[in-house]
């Protein structure tokens, strides 16, 4: 009997999003809701499995663990691009990589950046914590109004563009900066094309919602944070490589920025991060995409995919890597 594992559940809700009897009856389905302490603990758990459903972001699938997985037929991503897993090396061993929709994806995460930014800017996160010590307002600081204040986005995809879209509702000044974004795209979305470096000196708060690759790995670093406003509010739920770790964790710790973050260079993140100890960050664990709606789908389509393996006639195959 093929084996099935289902990584990633790590909030508990692959079971009760979807109806996986017709692909228990076929297979031995198993369930990991911890994340792997190493590439060795994943190796030595999932080198018996011929199926695995990942979750993008969550758990790396690098060249090094993919050769280490001999009956490995079939490997399922939510979404179709995942920067953390070799899916060329993958298709080049002959395993066969299915993908899923992404349901209300786009929506879920502008939301949680809207909520981030809107968390940071009233320092919600430290006004709780003082309200649940008996403090009330006490040690608590004022925040600042965002109506009339400038947001860039670093980035005008279709995230980037819903974030202007509520933007402009709260009455701020959207500007936009891509390596490939041009003023007719911009102009369409609500927001006006700018420099990056005019951006980042202009705006009070700076969003991310580019695509990591090669060109965009790092984009932010020290000089970057240097010409920001000081007090002004970085928003990433993209992907966390997309900034220089160190270089931020330094603009933080010095009170230069407020950081407001849902992803990371390494997820989990540590109990001991810089990060956490950091007064000036928002941190919420890499749920831009973790909603109800999302998971029905992801998951109803892994059991999809599964099912049309098994009948030897795959679906949602990914034939090259997504750019």
């Amino acid at each position: 009997m093929m084996r099935i594992a289902v990584l990633d559940d790590w909030q508990g809700v692959a079971r009760s999003s979807a109806d996986w009897s017709p692909l228990i009856a076929r297979a031995e389905v198993q369930f990991f809701d911890v994340p792997f302490a190493s590439e060795d603990a994943a190796a030595r758990a999932l080198a018996d499995f011929d199926i695995v459903l990942a979750t993008r972001e969550r758990t790396p699938f690098p060249r090094s663990l993919v050769t280490r997985l001999p009956r490995l037929k079939m490997f399922g991503l939510t979404g179709s691009r995942a920067a953390k897993i070799d899916i060329a090396g993958m298709i080049e061993r002959g395993v066969t990589v299915c993908y899923t929709d992404g349901g209300p994806g786009v929506h879920s995460t502008a939301e949680l950046t809207l909520a981030l930014m809107l968390a940071a800017v009233r320092r919600i996160p430290q006004s709780d914590a003082a309200v649940r010590a008996g403090r009330f307002q006490l040690g608590t600081t004022g925040g600042f109004v965002l109506a009339g204040k400038t947001i860039g986005l670093l980035g005008l995809g279709r995230i980037g563009a819903q974030m202007a879209t509520y933007c402009n509702a709260l009455g701020m000044r959207v500007v936009a900066w891509s390596p490939n974004l041009t003023d007719e795209r911009a102009r369409a979305a609500g927001a006006t094309r700018v420099g990056k470096d005019e951006l980042l000196a202009t705006s009070d708060v700076v969003s991310l919602h580019l695509v990591l690759s090669d060109r965009t790995r790092g984009v932010l670093g020290a000089p970057e944070f240097a010409r920001m406003k000081r007090g002004a509010v970085l928003v990433n739920t993209a992907r966390g490589p997309l900034v220089d770790e160190t270089a931020l964790i330094d603009a933080v710790q010095s009170g230069h920025i407020v950081a407001a973050l849902d992803v990371y260079d390494h997820e989990p993140l540590r109990a001991d991060h810089p990060l956490i100890r950091s007064p000036n960050t928002v941190l919420t664990p890499h749920l831009g995409y973790s909603v109800v709606e999302v998971y029905a789908e992801f998951y109803a389509h892994c059991v999809e995919n599964a099912l049309a393996f098994l009948d030897g006639k795959p679906i949602r195959v990914l034939e090259q890597v997504v750019a």
